[in-house]
């Protein structure tokens, strides 16, 4: 019986098996199981890593990284090019893009890779149609945009968010308050600071059990906290990207039925052909990927604000500024003196390297 065949086996029964307190044990250990499996489908492939397969391997540039995803023919390519000004073939024939296709777009002055992956189809978590090194280019995106056809949304939404939760991919989501600790000797611990309302002890048992720990603590702080994220801690691959749906096509629909779209949670409708909406795209990209601009200030002379300093939030200390300008900056860095947001006077303030910087902080390095 082959891996796939596997999973659709425990698939089954899970959806056969009624959910109460005789069955937690018996379905704590089929998504254990369930998630090994998927493990094992991905794994021989490098599925985790930078694409594997030709044309998949793409150069890295820009500060962050944005991939379209989606089904073949729903207007990915022509809205890369109007976008990035990047060539990448557009047609009415599905699987017309074959190969990962890069392009850069410049937001407020930072350089933003844009990836045009081909279309995937159901079932690509399993290998079908290239889904595989597809899905693989996706997991290392800073940013996800699912591109749906607006006559059919929430269907191929639904089936999009399954092939990328199968491969490891959290969407919108943040990692669970779930810790999980292997200790030598002392049975199972368990301790929660919120309700279990989703998951109980003999779920997390069956679990920890099907991943050969019998000796342990686990932590959890997660309201509502399900047996999926309990997996998803123990397995430590997943990776949690930001989506936004981007509902293409809406010139062929009605101003009611566009009405009802914008009801969908981290949705845009556009008009790639038409070019409707998009600067709303750009705008709700720019503020998701949550970007830092820090713009350097040379003694006696104005602010350059012509070329900012582009950080990602959470690595934007004034360390962090001066390394992405170059490694020396730091070692030879005095005092820095910064104004705006993270300034506490207006006219400015000497800080350290571990000083936190904000959007449109102007900076001046003094050297020692």
């Amino acid at each position: 019986m082959t891996t796939v065949q596997k999973i659709k086996e425990i698939e089954d029964e899970m959806a056969r098996t009624q959910k109460n307190k005789a069955t937690s044990y018996h379905l704590g250990q089929l998504k254990a199981k369930l998630a090994k499996l998927r493990r094992d489908l991905l794994g021989p492939s490098g599925g985790g890593g930078g694409g594997g397969g030709v044309g998949f391997d793409v150069a890295r540039t820009g500060i962050a990284t944005v991939g379209f995803v989606g089904f073949p023919s729903v207007g990915k390519s022509t809205l890369m090019s109007k976008l990035t000004g990047t060539h990448s073939e557009a047609s009415e024939i599905d699987f017309t893009t074959l190969t990962t296709v890069p392009g850069t777009l410049k937001v407020h002055g930072a350089p933003i890779q844009i990836l045009d992956l081909p279309g995937i189809i159901e079932g690509a978590n399993d290998g079908r149609g290239r889904g595989r090194q597809v899905i693989a280019v996706a997991r290392t995106c800073n940013l996800i945009f699912i591109v749906l056809d607006v006559l059919k949304p929430l269907g191929d939404k639904a089936l999009i968010e399954h092939e990328l939760e199968s491969f490891g991919i959290r969407l919108n989501k943040q990692p669970p308050a779930i810790t999980v600790r292997k200790k030598d000797k002392g049975g199972i611990a368990i301790t929660n600071t919120v309700p279990l309302t989703n998951i109980d002890h003999d779920e997390i048992k069956a679990i920890l059990s099907e991943y050969r720990i019998s000796n342990g603590d686990v932590a959890i702080r997660q309201p509502n906290a399900t047996a999926d994220d309990l997996v998803d801690v123990i397995e430590g691959n997943r990776v949690y990207i930001p989506a936004i749906y981007v509902l293409n096509k809406i010139d062929a629909i009605s101003i009611e039925e566009l009405d009802l779209l914008y009801r969908i949670p981290n949705s845009v409708p556009v008009s790639s052909r038409e070019w409707w909406n998009v600067d709303e795209l750009i705008d709700v990209m720019w503020r998701t990927l949550n970007l830092v601009r820090v713009y350097t200030k040379p003694r006696g002379l104005a602010p350059d604000y012509s070329q900012p300093v582009v950080l990602r939030r959470g690595k934007c200390s004034v360390e962090d500024f001066c390394n992405a300008i170059h490694k020396e900056i730091a070692k030879q860095m005095k005092y820095a003196i910064v104004w705006g947001a993270s300034a506490k006077h207006a006219r400015g303030q000497k800080v350290g390297l571990d000083h936190i910087l904000e959007d449109e902080d102007v900076v001046h390095i003094s050297k020692k």
